[in-house]
C-alpha cells in the first residue's frame, strides 16, 4: 500500500500542473456539458499511458528517436492553433453559447481532448518516461502495478475533481467580460506551452 501512495503522490503532483489539457477540462466543466465523457476519457488516456509505463514500453521512445521530435511539432502547432481560436473569440466578444450553456458536440468534444492528450509530448514524458522510471526502483511486480494503480487513481480524481469542482465557479462566469479573461488566459497559456514545446523540439534537434 505504501506504493500505491507514492503512485498517486507522483501521479498526482505530475498532472496538478496548469496544462492545456487541464485548461480544456476547466473550460467544458464550467459550461457543464460533456464532462463525464471528457474527465473518463483523460483519466482513462491517462491510464493507458501509465500502464504502459509501468509495463516498460517507453523503450518505443528509444526504438522510434523521432517520435518525440514529431509529436512534439504537431503538438506545437495544434496549441497555436488553438491559442488563437481563443484569442478570436475574446476579441468578438460573443459568448451567448457560454452564457446559455451551449458546447460543441461531443465527438468534437473528444477530438479535442485527444488532441491535446496525445499530441503531448510531455504526456509521453511523464507517464511512459518518469512514472515508468520509477516504478523500475521497486523490486517485485506486485509493488510496480500497486505503484501504477496509485498513479492512475490519481489521474482520475484529479480529472473528475477538476471537471466537476469548475461549476463552483459557475457564478462568476455568468458574464461576457468573465468569459473573455479565460479564454484570453487559455490562450496565452496554449502559447506558452507551445513556444516550450517548440524550443525543446529544437534543442533536441540540434544536440
Amino acid at each position: 500500500m505504501i506504493a500505491a501512495a507514492t503512485g498517486f503522490a507522483t501521479g498526482f503532483s505530475l498532472i496538478l500542473a496548469i496544462g492545456a489539457q487541464n485548461a480544456f477540462v476547466l473550460r467544458q466543466g464550467l459550461l457543464r456539458k460533456h464532462v463525464f465523457a471528457l474527465t473518463l476519457f483523460c483519466a482513462l488516456s491517462d491510464a493507458v499511458l501509465i500502464a504502459a509505463g509501468v509495463l516498460g514500453f517507453g523503450a518505443l521512445v528509444t526504438a522510434l528517436p523521432a517520435l518525440p521530435v514529431v509529436m512534439g511539432l504537431a503538438g506545437a502547432g495544434f496549441l497555436i492553433v488553438y491559442g488563437v481560436l481563443r484569442f478570436k473569440a475574446a476579441m468578438s466578444g460573443q459568448y451567448e453559447m457560454e452564457l446559455s450553456g451551449q458546447s460543441r458536440s461531443l465527438r468534437a468534444t473528444l477530438a479535442i481532448a485527444a488532441a491535446f492528450t496525445w499530441l503531448n509530448p510531455h504526456v509521453y514524458l511523464d507517464t511512459l518516461g518518469l512514472i515508468g522510471a520509477i516504478s523500475t526502483s521497486y523490486d517485485s511486480w506486485a509493488d510496480r502495478l500497486w505503484f501504477g494503480a496509485g498513479a492512475v487513481t490519481s489521474s482520475f480524481v484529479f480529472f473528475f475533481s477538476l471537471g466537476y469542482g469548475a461549476r463552483l465557479l459557475a457564478p462568476i462566469m455568468q458574464k461576457p467580460s468573465s468569459w473573455r479573461a479565460l479564454d484570453v488566459i487559455i490562450g496565452v497559456t496554449m502559447w506558452l506551452i507551445a513556444f516550450g514545446l517548440s524550443r525543446g523540439v529544437m534543442t533536441g534537434a540540434i544536440h
